[in-house]
């Protein structure tokens, strides 16, 4: 027997038997669909997250009040709380030469109104670094003009969903926007940018910082934001913040330092593990469709007992008979393969117009990862039946009818 009859008898025991076939491809198919959108799933998930962050910028470091790592110190007194971050602690680090821009950022929520209308609104206290620190890009207008931190101006900028709720079609620019009790002139609007990290430019008032800090009566710093000048500076950076701040506070290290790098470096591999184990439980559906394909090849095997003496009789090796029966387990297993991949496609178009807005990837990877795991699940498993059809005695098993 040739590659080409030992492929073609394989065609002829697969259509002779439909309904099996049918139920051997539908559970691979199942098996490999599941496969395929979970993994394109946690794939897409690791990639948005990935990409989320990376649209911060490309060497940002975040400071933080308070110190989150584990040392060997004493334990603080009870009721003792972080020292607070402030503008002055922003203005010492720009006496390192790695860092590139310091934008001091205070968060807080307010009431915003115009000519009666009135709706609630994040209000972000910063400076004209901000906008290179976070990439913002303007529709209209300016952003804050570079002044001295500590200088309240009434001035703001407006995200689109502010301007379009708040002015309707009306000009924003130049208008004045009541933000609590105290008025600001609008100076710029920004463009759509949309949800970053949380995050909604788009319903976001931006006022300078010492503005902010006086609106809420609050004169600590939510955090600090610093770009350095390149990738290699960024560690060194790091280290230099850590010590101006420490100088600042009595020689006490209690800030903590987030990296884009790490932070970036960390989800990307809580994700790809977690993209691994959904596809890992997903891959339990084609052991089962396996266990189908060694049921339905046993049962085969059983049914052309017959066909399996004549084909001994006539010279078939046991080398060739195993080969017949694990062509017709692979031959349908590709064609269940094949079925579950179109099948996934399918379903990936469907979620991709239901949501628009979250870019699906399957990788190549996973396309030939999930096409190989279904034929050797039905090689493994239909390795036994076609052992035991090469096993056959020529004499006995033409004697059954």
């Amino acid at each position: 027997m040739t590659f080409s009859d030992t492929v073609n008898q394989a065609f002829a025991a697969i259509r002779s038997q439909p309904a099996r076939v049918l139920l051997i491809i539908m559970a691979m198919s199942i098996g490999i669909t599941s496969v395929t959108v979970l993994t394109a799933l946690g794939e897409s998930a690791r990639r948005y997250i990935v990409n989320e962050f990376q649209a911060l910028g490309t060497h940002l470091i975040i400071v933080l009040p308070g110190r989150s790592e584990t040392t060997g110190g004493q334990p603080p007194i009870f009721g003792e709380t972080p020292r607070d971050l402030t503008l002055a602690d922003a203005q010492a680090l720009s006496a390192s030469r790695h860092i590139a821009a310091i934008a001091p950022v205070s968060v807080g929520a307010a009431p915003v109104s115009i000519k009666g209308l009135e709706r609630e609104a994040t209000i972000i206290g910063s400076t004209a670094a901000f906008r290179e620190v976070r990439h913002l890009n303007l529709a209209q207008g300016r952003f804050l003009p570079v002044i001295d931190v500590d200088k309240a101006l009434p001035v703001c900028v407006i995200g689109q969903k502010i301007k379009h709720e708040m002015f309707f079609q009306q000009q924003a620019l130049g208008q004045w926007l009541r933000i609590s009790d105290r008025r600001y002139r609008v100076i710029g609007v920004l463009a759509s940018e949309g949800q970053s990290i949380g995050v909604d430019f788009d319903d976001m008032v931006i006022i300078p910082v010492a503005s902010a800090q006086t609106l809420f009566n609050r004169y600590s710093l939510f955090r600090i934001l610093v770009e350095a000048k390149s990738k290699q500076s960024m560690y060194k950076a790091v280290d230099e913040i850590r010590e101006i701040i420490k100088a600042r506070h009595d020689g006490e290290d209690d800030v903590t330092l987030i990296t884009q790098d790490s932070v970036v470096s960390t989800f990307d591999d809580i994700l790809a593990a977690l993209t691994l184990t959904v596809a890992s439980i997903a891959s339990i559906s084609l052991v089962v469709a396996g266990i189908l394909v060694m049921n339905v090849m046993w049962v085969s095997v059983t049914q052309r007992t017959a066909e399996i003496g004549l084909l001994k009789a006539l010279g078939a090796t046991r080398r060739q008979l195993i080969s017949l029966f694990l062509m017709e387990a692979a031959l349908l297993s590709v064609a269940g393969a094949v079925t579950g991949m179109l099948l996934g496609k399918i379903v990936l178009l469907a979620l991709q117009t239901i949501y628009p807005g979250f870019p699906l990837f399957l990788p190549v990877w996973a396309i030939w990862a999930a096409l190989a795991v279904a034929l050797l699940t039905a090689l493994i498993f239909g390795v036994l039946p076609a052992r035991k059809a090469a096993g056959m005695d020529p004499v006995a098993a033409l004697n059954k009818r």
